[in-house]
């Protein structure tokens, strides 16, 4: 889930920083008239700044869906459990051990 995460808010931040790049600021009317013009003729006379605006408010909007999302993960970590701490108390069998008289033990011959 975790990784799920980091990867849409990964690509998120990088296409969001694209589409701030590619957006014209107020001032670009000026550079229209020295040739740059043309590119905004591609979604039509209007189009381009309806289009990249909505785009990067779903991109912002989903920017911060996944930051505030991760920043719920890494503040409420899940717990995990070894492999002993999934075995019930009951559930172990324990045998008595029984210690060995060392003067009865047979010497093994060198």
């Amino acid at each position: 889930m975790e990784t799920i995460v980091w990867v849409v808010h990964l690509l998120t931040a990088i296409s969001l920083c694209g589409l701030v790049l590619v957006q014209h600021g107020k001032g670009a009317d000026m550079g229209a008239a020295f040739g740059s013009g043309s590119a905004g003729s591609l979604f039509g006379s209007s189009g381009s700044a309806n289009f990249l605006s909505r785009s990067t408010a779903v991109a912002a909007t989903l920017f911060f869906i996944t930051s505030l999302t991760l920043t719920y993960l890494y503040s409420h970590p899940a717990q995990q459990q070894g492999v002993m701490d999934r075995v019930k108390a009951g559930a172990v069998k324990t045998t008595a051990v029984v210690p060995v008289d060392a003067s009865k033990s047979k010497e093994i011959p060198k």
